[in-house]
């Protein structure tokens, strides 16, 4: 039986971005300091409601990146769905959150009702003593996004998209530390990249610093997926941004 009294609730829907890219060799996420209200002066993520019923949300989240980050041609993927009530005080706003990676990033411009906007290392607002506050849940949100970075960092070949085109294990092994937010033992790097088939494959000759050993100059090879994968451990002392731990896990100590 229905009750022909009963009407939807009013529901917004809107979209958020985690946009991260790593600037000084530090892993940095694009905040803007909101011009409105709620939360005016305000850091947040990048993000607004969709325009009209016609507009998807793949479609929204992409022209905000357009807007936001000047970004067209980037790989977007949903992070999650945030809807607890009271999130927004505008009234029962739902919100699909993406990730975007992508490396050497200019400065941002602001959006049309953004004061400014600008790069702000991610440990500077993950960390318990946060030196930069978020709006409504934008810190929830940010945490699941880098840890979604991280993940892919496991699994897929991205670290390889912030090197440049021929590269260092050393400066391959700097991608994974900004992300992770450790300190990498760089033997036990060096035996992880080689062991996991197709990621990296030699470029050339050898780098020759004006100081030290030279460097041997690889390049991105042709997998995405990576077998075995760079898992992470939970040994002791690595300490990392958000307080998880995580670092390159030792011969025989992976776990998934």
């Amino acid at each position: 039986m229905t009750d022909d009294r009963w009407e939807p609730p009013s529901v917004l829907l809107a979209v958020d971005l985690v946009i991260l890219t790593l600037r000084d060799a530090r892993l940095h996420v694009l905040l803007v300091e909101r011009g409105v209200e709620p939360y005016q002066g305000a850091f947040a993520l990048p993000g607004g409601f969709l325009h009209d019923e016609d507009e998807g949300i793949e479609a929204a989240a992409r022209r905000e990146l357009a807007e936001e980050a000047g970004l067209a041609d980037v790989h977007l993927e949903m992070i999650g769905v945030y809807g607890d009530p009271g999130r927004d005080p505008r009234g029962r706003v739902v919100s699909v959150a993406h990730l975007a990676i992508a490396p050497w990033l200019p400065d941002p411009i602001a959006g049309t009702d953004a004061a400014s906007a600008c790069w702000t290392p991610v440990e500077d607002v993950l960390f318990a003593s946060a030196y930069v506050q978020l709006a409504f849940d934008h810190r929830r949100i940010l945490a699941d996004g880098v840890e979604r970075a991280r993940t892919k960092l496991e699994h897929t070949s991205l670290a390889t998209a912030f090197c440049a085109k021929t590269f260092t294990i050393s400066e391959l092994q700097q991608v994974y530390e900004a992300v992770w937010g450790v300190r990498l033992d760089p033997r036990n790097f060096y035996r992880k990249v080689q062991s996991a088939r197709g990621f990296i494959v030699p470029a050339g000759p050898m780098r020759r610093p004006q100081s030290g050993r030279p460097a041997r100059l690889f390049k991105a090879g042709p997998v995405q997926a990576l077998y075995p994968p760079m898992v992470r451990s939970t040994q002791p002392g690595h300490e990392v941004l958000g307080g998880h731990a995580a670092g390159i896990a030792p011969e025989g100590g992976e776990h998934a």
